[in-house]
């Protein structure tokens, strides 16, 4: 499942520095978080599709790679970033 063009346009301009900023590790969490949430959305009607399942494992991990970059370059940033996204870190 995509975003929404306007979702994501909602979200870039949210965890962004600027209005184009699609490729900062704060922007990217935030996408991958909303798309995450999506698919556990889906997985309430869906209980069986494990395909979609491993999906969200590989977009999961990344999320968490993104996450220890973003923790290593700028923590206060990575505050910031999970206090917004209601994260357990």
């Amino acid at each position: 499942m995509a975003l929404l063009k306007d979702k994501k346009a909602e979200i870039i301009k949210e965890f962004g520095d600027h209005p184009n900023d699609t490729g900062s590790a704060s922007v990217q969490i935030a996408l991958l978080t909303e798309r995450i949430n999506q698919l556990n959305e889906h997985f309430k009607v869906h209980r069986k599709d494990f395909h979609s399942r491993l999906g969200l494992l590989k977009l999961v991990n990344r999320r968490r790679n993104l996450l220890s970059y973003l923790k290593r370059k700028d923590p206060k940033k990575y505050q910031e970033v999970i206090s917004k996204l209601g994260l357990k870190k």
